[in-house]
């Protein structure tokens, strides 16, 4: 059966996207062990967050036409989801600018928000959970099961 023929699409700024990041990383990352900082893992988050609506996106797309490839996608879009839930954990985790020092135990347990600028990142993510929320079911999230030996 003929299809129609995809439209003209903009050059792919995918590929830049992965060179940036290997760029990034290149002259970022200290050769010494150093734990990350509150504004690399708000930008890691941004930067999942930015990822999983591409990927849902194009599950949307992909699905109706190629159900496999679709449910693979589908598959993608949840582990990136739960990498955002650990990057997010391990923001708040994460030393504070002012003291430098790591939060008690209570405070990580007390998901306080501890307001602007640190709260741009629990903002992104609620929004996000929304959309997640309305798109899989509890069971979706927390299951290991990828998918793919399904087909």
């Amino acid at each position: 059966m003929p299809t129609e023929p995809l439209p003209e699409l903009a050059p792919d700024f995918v590929p830049f996207a992965t060179a940036a990041l290997d760029f990034h990383q290149a002259i970022n990352m200290p050769v010494a062990p150093v734990a990350a900082g509150r504004a690399e893992l708000d930008s890691l988050h941004a930067h999942v967050v930015a990822l999983y609506g591409l990927l849902d996106a194009h599950t949307v797309r992909t699905t109706p036409v190629a159900r496999a490839e679709g449910d693979h996608l589908r598959a993608c879009r949840i582990r990136l989801w739960q990498a955002a839930e650990h990057l997010h954990a391990a923001f708040h985790a994460a030393p504070r600018p002012s003291s430098g020092r790591l939060p008690t135990r209570e405070a990580c347990r007390a998901r306080l928000p501890e307001g602007a600028p640190e709260l741009t990142v629990c903002q992104r993510h609620l929004a996000t959970a929304a959309r997640v929320r309305r798109d899989h079911t509890p069971a979706d999230l927390r299951d290991p099961f990828t998918g793919l030996t399904r087909h």
